[in-house]
């Protein structure tokens, strides 16, 4: 049965990405174009807007924006709920599934280029066995290096394999039995512990309990997958919003600058005061892995909020903080898409051309986003719709030419 298609709309944040899903979708609805699709839905692929609040931290689109397009997956979980990428995926997938019975096109917008890499692939993540195994020695298809390790841990760690903690501890508080838990992976699958922050406990037990559960280390499961071929979910139309870094950097520091004016402060002291009951007098710390509580601006505005008698100084240091987070965080989602996503693409194209990237060049606004940007993603849409033949990404522009011409392509988790 041939695929049914999608459009995911990638990039950095600070782009315009639901800008231009909105027009997609937009465009859509009133062409009426011969390809027989009526109109579009929107399901955002974020993984702070998925949470309910904090809308000027998160940069969600504003009911106005949307003009009636609409969205699903957004601000529909609690900020204490912990929503992670399998979750997310099944409920994308539902939502895909939804919109092609309604004759509608799909359109998966959003910065976590991850959750996108994995709907549109199935089978690469790394899953935990059903079973609950709690003792290594009920674990009948571990390896014998795997038990070799296992068996040679030092007393301290060996006892905190069998009896893993649960729930886990956080490093604010734990610090001590956060590390301990690093530790033990560090010891049993080092090159799945280096991808982990100590910090981040949560990833570190979950890459524990899938080898107490599994008998395997998720570094082999990973190798194994990426032995398999990519066999896409559906035929895609990916659209990477780009814009040149030194040009980048400035507009996210301004955008900042008009959080702080809308009211940025105001949302994470509202968030703040959920939480409040769980904080000691003076006590600073607060679990930045967890829920909503990731998102950039809260974290570095956190400590600020609390302090008794806040200066201007540390005002201009949580700002700063939060502008350098945010640079370091676009570098991030540039690195994931030219190492993860796009070789992912290209490689689930060898058997048979069923997915097309493109970049789109958002370095210049205004009237230049109407001519690199929009107009060149309603052709390629309606081409793509209409199964007509699609240009090739280099020829679309001199920075698509600069961008893809740089991607190495090579086997992906």
């Amino acid at each position: 049965m041939a695929l049914r298609p999608l459009i995911a709309i990638c990039g950095t944040t600070g782009v315009g990405k639901s800008k231009l899903a909105i027009e997609l979708a937009l465009h859509l609805s009133e062409l009426g174009l011969p390809h027989g699709w009526r109109g579009a839905k929107v399901i955002n692929a974020d993984a702070m807007q998925v949470y309910a609040g904090m809308d000027i931290i998160t940069n969600k689109v504003t009911q106005e924006e949307m003009q009636g397009v609409p969205h699903a997956l957004m601000g529909f979980k609690s900020p204490n709920e912990q929503y992670v990428v399998g979750q997310w995926v099944q409920d994308a997938i539902a939502e895909v599934e939804d919109a092609h019975r309604r004759q509608q096109v799909p359109i998966v917008v959003g910065g976590t280029s991850y959750w996108i890499q994995h709907l549109l692939f199935p089978n690469r993540l790394v899953q935990r066995s059903p079973t609950e195994v709690r003792n290594t020695q009920t674990c009948a298809k571990m390896s014998d290096d795997l038990a070799e390790s296992i068996a040679s841990l030092p007393p301290d760690l060996l006892d905190l394999f069998n009896a893993l903690p649960d729930p886990p501890p956080t490093a604010d508080t734990d610090s001590e039995a956060s590390f301990a838990l690093y530790r033990l992976l560090q010891t049993l699958d080092p090159s799945v512990a280096q991808r982990w922050h100590w910090k981040d406990t949560r990833k570190v037990m979950r890459s524990l309990r899938i080898i107490q559960e599994s008998g395997r280390r998720p570094s082999e499961i990973i190798d194994d997958q990426s032995q398999e071929a990519l066999t896409p979910r559906y035929r895609t139309l990916c659209l990477w919003v780009y814009a040149r870094p030194e040009i980048l950097k400035p507009r996210l520091d301004l955008r900042i600058d008009r959080m702080i004016e809308q009211g940025l402060l105001d949302e994470v002291h509202e968030l703040q005061s959920a939480v409040k009951g769980n904080l000691s007098d003076g006590d600073l710390t607060s679990d930045y892995t967890f829920g909503i509580y990731q998102s950039i601006g809260y974290r570095e505005f956190h400590k600020y909020l609390l302090l008794s008698n806040p200066s201007e100084r540390d005002f201009k240091t949580a700002l700063e903080n939060m502008k350098i987070s945010t640079r370091q965080y676009a570098k991030k989602q540039i690195s994931w898409l030219r190492n993860k996503l796009l070789p992912a693409l290209h490689a689930g194209n060898k058997i048979e051309q069923l997915s097309w990237t493109y970049v789109l060049d958002a370095t210049e606004l205004d009237d230049h986003w109407l001519t690199k940007v929009q107009k060149p993603a309603m052709n390629l849409c309606d081409l793509f719709l209409n199964h007509e033949f699609l240009p090739d990404p280099l020829s679309l522009s001199d920075v698509a030419e600069q961008v893809l011409g740089r991607i190495e392509h090579k086997p992906t988790e």
